[in-house]
């Protein structure tokens, strides 16, 4: 891990930009900290950290002033900064097409958009939990939350540290995923926004039933995809709190 940047912001949490092994990736650590402190993973739709950044930092910065976590997320790959990927832009394309024509999204097409990303992003995810560990202000408990469903969900049958997730039921999911969604334990905490235009309600209350965590919990609200109410961010909050302190 190579620090490109640093810079204290003016709630005094330190942001500091990264790359591993060519994958950007932005570190948020709170003010003052007695003890090492937990981290937040945090995913983001495949639309590159520069346009996700006020999102992203908005979240970090608020769980490092209430709760005193620190957050980092990474650069997808295929999005951003990161080289195209020739077979995602054309999934990409396809699905464009198909709800352009206002035709059913064929599984094909979510399987090509999917789970490559799935099987390459999950395990960057793990080399930059790897490297973020091995830093004396970091340690775990970890947590995972936003982004791409299904790279949540993959990471939380495989990655042993993570301990707690909050998944956004925002985006299509492979018909494989809810086999791995069943392999699932750990607590999660899973928003689902009702009137989401690009979301299937039915395939999202399914994928809900299928993990098998004891303690699950879904958040419903009216509203469209990005109309998520600002007081979910303090329960997602208080959810990682109840888990990771």
């Amino acid at each position: 891990m190579h620090f490109t940047s640093e810079r204290r912001l003016d709630d005094g949490v330190l942001e500091r930009e990264f790359t591993l092994d060519d994958i950007p990736g932005i570190l948020w650590t709170p003010a003052s900290a007695s003890a090492p402190a937990p981290l937040i993973l945090i995913g983001h739709p495949p639309l590159g950290l520069r346009r996700m950044y006020p999102r992203l930092a908005g979240r970090a910065r608020y769980y490092a002033a209430r709760y005193g976590f620190a957050a980092a997320t990474i650069e997808l790959p295929g999005s951003g900064e990161r080289p195209r990927w020739d077979a995602v832009e054309q999934a990409r394309a396809d699905l464009r097409r198909a709800m352009e024509a206002g035709e059913p999204v064929g599984d094909e097409i979510v399987d090509a958009l999917v789970l490559p990303l799935v099987e390459k992003a999950v395990p960057e995810w793990q080399a930059a939990l790897d490297a973020l560990l091995a830093l004396p202000e970091l340690g775990g408990p970890v947590g995972y939350e936003g982004g791409v469903i299904s790279i949540g969900i993959r990471l939380a049958v495989v990655e042993p540290r993570i301990v707690a997730a909050g998944f956004f039921a925002g985006s299509l999911v492979p018909t494989a995923m809810f086999e791995e969604a069943r392999q699932v334990t750990i607590p999660l905490h899973v928003l689902l926004q009702w009137d989401d235009e690009g979301n299937d309600r039915q395939a999202a209350l399914d994928l809900f039933d299928a993990f098998s965590s004891k303690e699950k919990t879904l958040h419903a609200n009216l509203g469209g995809h990005t109309g998520v109410p600002q007081f979910e961010l303090d329960a997602g909050a208080r959810f990682f709190a109840r888990h990771l302190i």
